[in-house]
Formats: structure tokens, sequence, C-alpha cells
């Protein structure tokens, strides 16, 4: 059950408080909608509102276009049906851009976070120039733009999932693409506004792929009850996040999660970041293809990887056992220092999973120190089709129209 509280005190702003209650019944609207039917006076018993505010509150959420009403629920006790509410299928709309060393991925989601448009494409991004990778991302959003206004969504913000040290709207260094210091914003944000006309005052925000992969698989996995958990994403490079309590935990700089270049062996090969021996050497995309004997790269080469070890042949399980050995000697410590209730893997671990896990589940248990990790009890997971970054990166701007709704509700917002 999530709370819903109401700031009181005498120095507070009326119109403040209003926006912030405008908030809870939005929000309150959206999860009862997800258990079933939301009404007026189930959304007033979650919130602690009376009945009249709530009305109040949902005919202003009514005529801005963020709530719709559709038929009638009876709650089985006397007295007058209520009217069922949902959040707007059309209308307001977050965009979430990922780009990753070999591919760019498009989302448009709804207030309700369900994605709504997806567009992706596989592009090789090591060496070109940031400016060239950013003009092909924003190509990518305008087509999706354009097939989200065909189904009348008007995303109101963009969200960049980016590979690397992600702050203050730049990319500080982005090791496998080569960036370093790149002002990401300000260059999407300018490549979109030369492709559609009238996007200049979207906008854009900027946050690590990992984090934003973390995010969906909180707000949008098979989690359930599971709330602190550590996720883990295998790329060309590997990727962290950690989540507690429901939290994202991003460190003082914004930087925590690193967890590639956490180093496994100092004498191990040079890698991208400058160090050597970092777990990326032996557990990233590109590492696991080379011991597998994959020649192949990207999506195709995972999937022959994939084939192979599902064939039983010894040089890809080989491969695979170690990335894993890696892995869970990497993991336990992690988990050592925070204590998480699960760890998630995703990116290319996911299909990896019914070779990857035994052998990472198996550091995990021995090494471990508090002996609640035990070998096959269900707290290494793949995570859901759902975790994905440029998912979480759309649902990040639909999180700041829920905050505060009353700032998206113009005319402009809506796309009018």
């Amino acid at each position: 059950m999530k709370s819903y509280l109401t700031p009181l005190g005498s120095k507070a702003d009326k119109d403040t408080v209003r926006r912030h209650n405008l908030s809870l019944v939005l929000r309150a609207v959206r999860d009862e909608g997800e258990a079933g039917e939301a009404t007026r006076a189930g959304v007033s018993a979650r919130v602690g509102l009376t009945r009249a505010a709530v009305s109040s509150l949902v005919e202003q959420l009514l005529e801005t276009g963020f709530v719709t009403e559709s038929g009638k629920t009876f709650s089985g006790q006397a007295g007058r049906p209520g009217t069922a509410l949902k959040v707007a299928r059309t209308g307001a709309a977050g965009l979430g851009v990922e780009v990753n060393i070999d591919y760019v991925s498009v989302c448009v989601v709804d207030l309700a976070g369900t994605g709504r448009v997806r567009q992706t494409e596989h592009l090789d991004n090591r060496g070109a120039p940031p400016e060239e990778v950013l003009a092909r991302a924003a190509a990518i959003a305008a087509r999706t733009l354009d097939s989200a206004r065909e189904q009348d969504l008007h995303p109101v913000g963009t969200a960049l999932a980016l590979p690397g040290l992600v702050s203050g709207g730049s990319v500080r260094q982005a090791p496998n693409l080569g960036w370093n210091q790149v002002a990401a914003e300000d260059l999407f944000a300018d490549a979109l506004a030369g492709l559609i006309p009238g996007t200049a005052a979207l906008p854009v925000r900027s946050e690590n792929e990992a984090n934003l992969a973390a995010l969906a698989e909180l707000w949008f996995g098979g989690l359930g009850a599971v709330r602190s958990f550590l996720y883990l994403t295998g790329e060309i490079g590997v990727g962290g996040a950690l989540v507690l309590d429901g939290e994202l935990l991003r460190g003082a700089h914004g930087f925590a999660g690193e967890i590639g270049h956490v180093v496994v062996d100092p004498a191990g090969p040079e890698c991208r970041c400058g160090s050597r021996g970092c777990l990326e050497q032996y557990a990233g995309q590109s590492a696991l293809l080379r011991a597998a004997g994959v020649d192949t790269e990207g999506a195709a080469g995972v999937m022959e990887l994939e084939r192979r070890a599902g064939a039983g042949d010894p040089v890809a399980l080989a491969a695979v056992a170690e990335a894993g050995r890696m892995l869970g000697q990497v993991l336990s410590g992690a988990v050592n220092l925070f204590d998480p209730d699960a760890v998630v893997l995703g990116g290319i671990y996911r299909g990896l999973m019914p070779w990857l896990s035994p052998p990472a589940d198996s550091e995990l248990t021995d090494r471990v120190v508090s002996g609640l990790w035990s070998r096959g009890g269900g707290r290494l997971r793949a995570s859901s089709v759902a975790g994905d970054a440029a998912r979480g990166a759309a649902a990040l701007v639909v999180q700041d129209v829920l905050a505060d709704p009353v700032a998206y509700a113009g005319p402009a917002a809506l796309g009018g």
C-alpha cells in the first residue's frame, strides 16, 4: 500500500497544497487503475482527503485531460455507483531515447506507463563523432514522435539514457563510445529541433542507461514486493545500478553503479577506461563472444552464442561459465556492501541465464557473508522484458507529470 499524505502547516500556500493534492489524486487514479477500477470514493479513501475535495480535484484533472471517465462501477454497497476513472490514454506522454554502443532505441509511454510506440535501430556508434550519433538518435526520435501523434500522444519531455558517467546534461566519460565531456542534452535537443520545428521547447534530461533500466524494472518488472535490488546489464560494456527501498542510489556525484569497472585482476587485459582487468573484460559482450570463438559481433553474435550454448558446445559453455564466475565474485562484494533482496541480470545476460546463473549463484552462495544467499534460492533473477532503459527514460518524464500535473496542463504541453 502506497502512502499518500497531504503536507500541513500554517505557512502552506493554498496553490502549492492544491498542486500537491492534484498529484496525489492523479497518482492514486493510476495506481487504483492498475488493480482494477478507480472511483472518487476509492481515491478519497486511498489519499485521506474528503470525497468533496477529491471530486473537485478530479474535475480539474478531467478538464485538463489527464483523467477520463468511462462507464459505471458498483462498490457492492448501498448508494449510487461510482464513475470509473482512468488516467488518459492520449495527451501528455514521455519520450525515452536510449543511445548505446551498437543500437539506438526510442520509446513513448502514456501516463499509465504503457509503452505505445517503439523504434529500434542497430547501429555501430563506436568511433563515430558524438554529434553524428546524437543526430541519428534525433532522427529516430523524430519518426517516433510522428507515430505518437498519430495516436494523439504528445510527449512533454525527453529523457536520454546514455552509457558511462552522466551528470549535468553531459557524458563525462563513456569509454566504449570514446566520449569525454560531451554535452549530450544540448546536441540532441539542437538536432531534434532542426528536424521538427517547435520541439526546441521540449525539455531534455539525461541519465545513465543502467539506472533507467533499473527503474523500469522497479516500475514495470515482476519484482513484486522486492524494493531493494542490484541491477546489472550486459551489453558491449557492463553497467550497474542499485535500488534501495524503491529509490535509486546515485552517489555523491551521480556516478554510482559502475560495476563493470570493478577490477577483477590488476594484471588482466587493458580496459578502455584506462585500468586493467575490469569486469567487462571478462563478462562484457565482446569478451564473451571472443572467449566462445564467435566471430560475429552485436545481437547476431549473442544469438549465435546462445545457440551454441543450448547445443552443448563446450567452448561456448566454458566461456559463459567463466563469465558467470567473474560476475558472481564481483556481485558478492556488492551484496556484502549493500544487502539487497535480489540481483537482477539484464541485457545479454537475460538470454544466457540458463548457463550463466549456476556459476554466478555458486560464487554468491560461497562469498556472501550473511549466509542469507542460498544456491537456487531465487535471489538471482533475469530481468523482465519491461526492464529496458528506453522505457525507463520515457517513464521518468511521466513521473514528472504525475508529480506536478499543473506544470504540464497548458495547451502547448498537450499538443494544442
